[in-house]
């Protein structure tokens, strides 16, 4: 919804007017507008059900790590992880990372790994330089 919304103010009938009416758009206002553009290539759903994991993995943590914050690790990586081998070796690497612990972490491993099966490592993103790009600026697998 709040697509719609920033894409209606972007071709509202006040900025395609041109110079008629108001203070028209400035000097850089269509690059502005161009460099706003993103293209994304990606399934929705896999970056759906990947958010979603992040937002468990942050709130499990929080839990775990409740009264001992600064024990918490920074990051758990979930592209380092999906790119083990199996099971056996994630277990072992989110053990590793969350053995600073107080609280049992078993649960936590059992139902990240569930929840990591059938998600796909995702390409890391590059900016493709304005000689290569004609169309605004787009983010590319790399």
């Amino acid at each position: 919804m709040a697509g719609k919304r920033v894409l209606s103010k972007l071709h509202s009938p006040g900025r395609s007017r041109g110079n008629g009416g108001g203070s028209g758009p400035g000097p850089g206002a269509g690059l502005q507008k161009r460099q706003a553009r993103v293209t994304v290539k990606y399934d929705r759903r896999e970056l759906q059900r990947r958010l979603d994991v992040e937002k468990w993995i942050d709130g499990r943590l929080e839990e775990l790590y409740r009264g001992w914050e600064g024990d918490m690790p920074e990051e758990v990586n979930i592209d380092e992880l999906l790119e083990m081998e199996n099971e056996e070796e994630r277990g072992r690497k989110i053990q590793g990372i969350l053995q600073a612990c107080k609280n049992p972490t078993e649960d936590f491993t059992r139902e990240l790994l569930l929840k990591l099966r059938g998600l796909h490592k995702q390409p890391a993103l590059r900016r493709i330089s304005p000689a290569q790009d004609s169309g605004g600026g787009r983010l590319s697998p790399v």
